[in-house]
C-alpha cells in the first residue's frame, strides 16, 4: 500500500491514521496531522521507530528537543526515548512511523 493512496483528509486539529503493514517483527502506520493537529510524545520501550515525513512539515519532538522535518525528511527515535509532532502549517502533513522490533 502506498500512503499516497490513502484519502487523508484530516481537519484543523485533526489526526488521521491508518495500518499499512504489520507482522511479527515490525510496524508501519501512516499519519496525516491537520493545522493544528497533534501527536502527543509518547515512547515505545524495547522498539525503535523511525518518522518518515512524505508531505508537509512537522515539529517532531524527541525527549526535550524539537526539530522543523520537511519533506522528504527521517528521524530516528532510539527505544524509550519520548517522541511525538505537531502542524504548525496551514497545510496537511503527512508521515510515515515504522517501528521494530515488535513484542
Amino acid at each position: 500500500m502506498d500512503v499516497h493512496d490513502l484519502d487523508f483528509a484530516p481537519e484543523a486539529g485533526e489526526v488521521v491514521t491508518a495500518e499499512l503493514y504489520y507482522a511479527k517483527d515490525a510496524l508501519v502506520k501512516a499519519f496525516a496531522l491537520g493545522p493544528g493537529g497533534e501527536l502527543s510524545p509518547h515512547e515505545h520501550p524495547g522498539q525503535t521507530n523511525a518518522f518518515h515525513v512524505v508531505e508537509g512539515s512537522l515539529v517532531v519532538v524527541q525527549g526535550d528537543e524539537e526539530q522543523t522535518v520537511d519533506a522528504p525528511g527521517v528521524v530516528v527515535h532510539e527505544p524509550g526515548v519520548p517522541h511525538g509532532a505537531r502542524n504548525e502549517s496551514d497545510a496537511i502533513a503527512v508521515f510515515t512511523a515504522t517501528m521494530a522490533p515488535m513484542g
